[in-house]
């Protein structure tokens, strides 16, 4: 943490200083942009109306903060253990009690370059995976091409959007409704899916959209999160040679219309493949951490676990990383529906893949289904939902299928436009885990209280 805040220091006065600017530009607003706020719930990618009209370069400074308050407890009849280089037994919850949880906190600074043009990014400067502050990502989006000075392109330009940089790779829906460390605004519930589909790479994406509400995009990228110029030594086990680090490509097909006043209709199918990585992380690339703070993990691991820069040795506690480093292949659909104050979002995945030890690939399934009614009309301030989320996965050195489900309630109050707090009630069951693992028979359950702040 005191890293953290030397480092805070020292961007204070570069965010102080693009403060100043903004103010001075005198209009701090984004085109093709995703607010940081409640206006940002229920947007996806980007479309092509321009909200804004351009006037001069401006840039603007927010963040996002979140506290968190949990009453968790957890159980398992895992039979009592002992591991070479560790003390006592290693099947052992952690005893848990009420109390807050680490705070975790985001800026973001956002710049309109110029007509069409906007640069975005985004710095963790506190989260419980991590005590440094990280940059997430930054990418630049074009919407407009004005400096090639042709109408031919121009006209293309309207209905196409180029994304390059280091960003949020677009494989599913999800990925724009979860939780990201500070940013809790777009999500319902506190935490996100058991699998967790988010990973920042380096690459591009193109998006084509049509007046009728049908989109697509196209995108390919490094396929790592912590990319690398060093050659490869390891030997992949399916192939015999030395390993080699090919692209990732993925895509989406979409359908996306606000069919009257009262009801909004989405439905779309995406795709990530990548068949040979240093290490890929789409289920694994989140650096701030489970907001479920500390379940289902081990005392003793933990005290004999030599920490770098990392605050929490089990920081995606609570969540399954089916651990697809080397190949994966992935598909998800997801149904979005919006009558009057109800939605409904859907997701189906299945994704296949193994590391770089295996020779034959492993699956994984996940569903899941969230309800929720906006209150009261117009406004839609007040919330109450539910989700289910089951995963059904062929997991490393297991032999046979485990299943995780959970169920989830929530209520939540918009304060403001930029302020939230929710409560969540959670229901999580392990099942089919060997009897010599912590999680066989293992459960958690409890409330979790959380405030957050967007701008």
């Amino acid at each position: 943490m005191k890293n953290t805040i030397h480092l805070f220091r020292k961007l204070l006065p570069v965010a102080l200083l693009c403060i100043g600017y903004s103010a001075f530009a005198q209009d701090s607003s984004m085109q093709y942009y995703r607010a940081n706020d409640k206006r940002g719930i229920n947007v996806f990618e980007t479309t092509k109306n321009d909200s804004s009209t351009f006037t001069k370069t401006k840039v603007k400074v927010g963040g996002n903060f979140e506290q968190s308050f949990q009453t968790l407890r957890d159980q398992n009849t895992a039979t009592p253990l002992t591991e070479a280089g560790f003390t006592g037994n290693v099947n052992s919850l952690i005893p848990l009690t009420n109390g807050f949880d680490l705070a975790m906190a985001n800026l973001n600074i956002d710049a309109q370059l110029s007509d069409g043009i906007r640069v975005s990014l985004t710095t963790y400067l506190a989260s419980r995976h991590h005590e440094d502050t990280w940059v997430k990502g930054g990418y630049i989006q074009f919407d407009k091409l004005l400096f090639l000075n042709s109408n031919w392109v121009n006209n293309i330009m309207k209905s196409v959007t180029i994304k390059i940089g280091q960003f949020d790779v677009d494989y599913g829906d999800q990925h724009y409704r979860r939780t990201d460390g500070g940013n809790t605004i777009y999500n319902p519930f506190v935490e996100n899916y058991i699998i967790d589909e988010f990973a920042t790479e380096i690459g591009g994406e193109i998006y084509y959209h049509n007046k009728n509400g049908l989109f697509a995009m196209a995108g390919v990228t490094n396929g790592e999160l912590d990319p690398t110029v060093v050659a490869a030594t390891k030997i992949d086990s399916a192939t015999g040679q030395v390993n080699h680090y090919a692209p990732a490509f993925h895509g989406k097909l979409g359908y996306d219309k606000q069919l009257n006043k009262d009801l909004r209709f989405r439905l779309t199918g995406s795709f990530y493949a990548d068949e040979s990585a240093n290490s890929n992380t789409l289920f694994g690339g989140d650096r701030t951490g489970s907001h479920y703070f500390y379940v289902m993990s081990n005392q003793n691991i933990a005290n004999g676990t030599t920490l770098n820069d990392e605050n929490d040795y089990n920081a995606f506690s609570g969540r399954y990383n089916p651990g697809f480093s080397e190949e994966v292949n992935t598909f998800m659909v997801n149904p979005f529906i919006k009558y009057k104050g109800l939605e409904f979002f859907g997701t189906y995945e299945n994704a296949n893949g193994r590391t770089i030890t295996e020779t034959g690939t492993r699956n994984a399934t996940q569903y899941a289904a969230d309800l929720i009614y906006r209150f009261p009309k117009d406004k839609e301030n007040f919330w109450i939902g539910a989700r289910y989320n089951t995963v059904t996965a062929s997991a490393k050195g297991i032999a046979n299928d485990i299943t995780i489900n959970r169920e989830v309630g929530s209520v939540g109050w918009f304060l403001t436009r930029n302020i939230m707090l929710k409560a969540e009630y959670v229901n999580q069951v392990y099942q089919n885990y060997p009897t010599n693992n912590i999680l066989s028979g293992g459960k958690f359950d409890g409330t979790v209280i959380e405030a957050s702040i967007g701008f």
